[in-house]
């Protein structure tokens, strides 16, 4: 199995409901759920959630871009959160659940920006990306129970009103691109 050679950093609402997603596609090699672009070191779930470290709930996705090209991935990130609401996703709001890129390098910052201006021109949102591109600088694991959250809880009702049908779409439109 290739390792991984480039990670991404994104949020697009609450981690769960982008960690499943992000770990069923081939060439993921790990994703963690936690916490960037805020200014508190190490932060807690429960301080991130009152919106007062600046930080998003964001998944790591540690990939091998010979099998799934970082631009794939952003434009897989773009069909699972809308990314025209401005501090919300559904009913979570707050800055932490912001939409938000975090590039790793300068070639990361040009394929989001290439990718949210065709996302942008082609209307599939019916508005304006408010997506936040911004450079990394920190990410902190969020805690344990945070990890793998819906498949391990996947028969509590969040997991069964709110991430099920992400993950049940995801796999109908990318069964391609699923791992084995």
């Amino acid at each position: 199995m290739p390792e991984p050679n480039e990670i991404a950093t994104l949020g697009g609402g609450c981690f769960w409901c982008l960690e499943p997603i992000c770990a069923n596609l081939k060439g993921v090699q790990k994703v963690e759920s936690g916490y960037s672009g805020g200014a508190v070191k190490n932060p807690a779930y429960r301080e991130v959630c009152e919106g007062t470290t600046g930080h998003a709930e964001v998944v790591q996705v540690a990939f091998d871009a010979s099998v799934i090209p970082y631009k794939e991935i952003l434009e897989i990130f773009f069909t699972f959160h809308d990314p025209t609401t401005l501090n919300r996703q559904g009913a979570d709001s707050g800055t932490q659940y912001r939409s938000v890129i975090f590039y790793h390098t300068p070639e990361q910052q040009a394929v989001a920006k290439e990718v949210m201006q065709e996302i942008n021109a082609a209307g599939i949102w019916g508005g304006a990306i408010v997506t936040e591109l911004a450079p990394f600088n920190a990410f902190y694991r969020a805690e344990d129970c945070h990890q793998d959250y819906y498949a391990r809880n996947g028969s509590q009702p969040y997991c069964q009103m709110v991430i099920a049908p992400k993950v049940q779409k995801f796999r109908a439109r990318y069964s391609a691109k699923l791992k084995g």
